[in-house]
């Protein structure tokens, strides 16, 4: 494995800024997750790593050399897709074995099955190698999907959204292997991805892009209790944190030159009014099993936040909202220390 490094890439398509002074560290055996909406440059990002896209400025280095000129196989990376690019005529095995059989590599056959069989093991698709990969199952295909990018031991495994095509348990079982083979192969890693679960389970690293620029990076826990700004804030979540007028609430002492307040469900107080004063109504409970999302109007203001399943509220509710150590975003976005 090996660190890579962006410095001041740069990359446009037309009147199109895909990816703009992308400067970015990933160290070796991390795992980096990149997330953004569709269009933040996160493919771009990893086209040009790989060697498919070109920039237009700024330089790639891979394992402390300039790979910015060279040709995609020159470069030693795994590309993962979101489709599974399978050869549909040929078994898991062949699949797997395919980039190995490459003249430039000059193994033998015995090292070939050998790799295929270690491989096969750790994405756990070895009791499938003599099936052809149209007779598998989504999961099953992008296991081997994965695998045939492991089988080749490459520096870096460029992963583009490949979990996003699965139903929710695949994702969820998926996540759970990849960080697994991941942490076992102590393999560099750099993940895109539009969705935040993915970003806070499986990342060492998340870094927030937004139209092709590298809002901020950080550990999970870094990026979701210190945001940078209102756009990063809102990445990660769930529910979605409430952005709030700062004078919305009484009683609420924030800094000066706040604009907005953001209020996250740990940063906010929410009880049934004991007299005639209320700060809001529950407009519905919103039942989710193991869980609820309590939806209450303040104002002009809808407010979501989550409620134990066996909740007393229901809709209708007169509440008093109180913030606990909120956020605090000035006019520009940017967010004050409180």
């Amino acid at each position: 494995m090996a660190d890579v490094s962006l410095r001041g890439v740069s990359k446009a398509f037309g009147d199109t800024q895909a990816v703009d002074e992308l400067t970015l560290s990933i160290k070796d055996g991390e795992f980096v997750v990149l997330l953004g909406p569709t269009g933040a440059g996160k493919t771009t990002t990893l086209r040009l790593i790989a060697g498919l896209e070109r920039p237009d400025s700024g330089s790639i280095v891979i394992d402390g050399r300039d790979v910015t000129k060279l040709e995609p196989a020159s470069r030693d990376v795994a590309f993962v897709f979101q489709q599974y690019s399978l050869y549909p005529h040929l078994t898991v095995a062949e699949n797997l074995a395919f980039p190995l059989r490459s003249p430039a590599r000059k193994l033998t056959e015995d090292e070939i099955n050998s790799r295929v069989a270690d491989v096969a093991k750790l994405v756990r698709i070895d009791h499938k190698l003599e099936n052809k990969s149209t007779k598998l199952s989504g999961g099953e295909m992008q296991r081997v999907a994965i695998g045939r990018a492991l089988v080749r031991k490459p520096v870096i495994y460029l992963m583009d959204e490949p979990l996003s095509s699965l139903d929710a348990k695949l994702r969820g079982d998926l996540r759970l292997e990849l960080k697994r083979i991941q942490a076992e192969l102590f393999s560099t890693m750099l993940y895109v991805t539009h969705d935040q679960i993915e970003a806070m389970t499986m990342a060492d690293r998340i870094g927030i892009l937004a139209e092709g620029r590298l809002v901020q990076i950080g550990t999970p826990k870094e990026i979701y209790t210190e945001p940078a700004n209102l756009h990063v804030a809102a990445r990660l979540g769930q529910p979605a944190i409430n952005l709030l007028p700062a004078d919305l609430l009484p009683e609420t002492a924030a800094p000066a030159g706040t604009r907005t307040i953001g209020a996250r469900t740990e940063h906010l107080t929410i009880r049934k009014a004991a007299n005639s004063h209320a700060d809001g109504t529950v407009d519905w409970v919103e039942h989710l099993g193991d869980q609820n999302h309590l939806h209450v109007t303040v104002g002009n203001r809808k407010l979501v936040t989550l409620t134990d399943p066996d909740t007393l509220f229901e809709r209708g509710d007169r509440v008093t909202v109180r913030l606990r150590s909120p956020l605090y975003f000035d006019g520009a976005g940017k967010r004050i220390a409180g």
